[in-house]
């Protein structure tokens, strides 16, 4: 079967997947549907609905409310990394940088990308990690990576 989300940039892949309807839900909400639907290309850590249920009680509640645009576009842009870097040229950054790669976001904030169990796992300035669980998902506009936990910038 071919792949026909060569054609699809990151926000129609991710809105075409059931997984990912939260996050699609706050790319809306904080306006960032035309930026993530630009050009890139962009490599987006983007995690899944169960990683968000992971947030405490009422978070994603909050981060969606109007008054919390500002919250909600740096998490949400602290997913994303000008580029496309597939899971093959992660895995080398991280071999040729001694086991860690750090990554600049769009938010401006850094995260550590290493590698655990053959897992690829993300460590935000707050020290909490997530993991990549689907690598590679191809968009027009560049990659996305699932990750089972919302990373948060500072």
């Amino acid at each position: 079967m071919e792949n026909s989300n060569e054609t699809k940039n990151i926000v129609s892949v991710a809105a075409g997947n059931n997984s990912f309807s939260t996050l699609v839900a706050a790319v809306k909400a904080a306006d960032l549907v035309d930026t993530l639907s630009g050009k890139g290309p962009f490599t987006v850590f983007a995690p899944t609905n169960d990683a968000f249920t992971k947030l405490p009680n009422g978070t994603v509640e909050s981060l969606l409310k109007p008054e919390s645009k500002d919250k909600l576009t740096a998490v949400l842009t602290y997913h994303v990394v000008a580029g496309k870097f597939e899971a093959a040229a992660v895995t080398d950054a991280i071999a040729k940088h001694d086991g860690k790669f750090t990554v600049d976001t769009v938010q401006g904030d850094k995260i550590d990308l290493s590698i655990k169990d053959g897992k690829v796992i993300l460590t935000d300035a707050n020290k909490g990690t997530a993991t990549v669980v689907i690598a590679d998902v191809a968009a027009s506009n560049g990659v996305i990576h699932a990750i089972d936990t919302v990373v948060m910038p500072k």
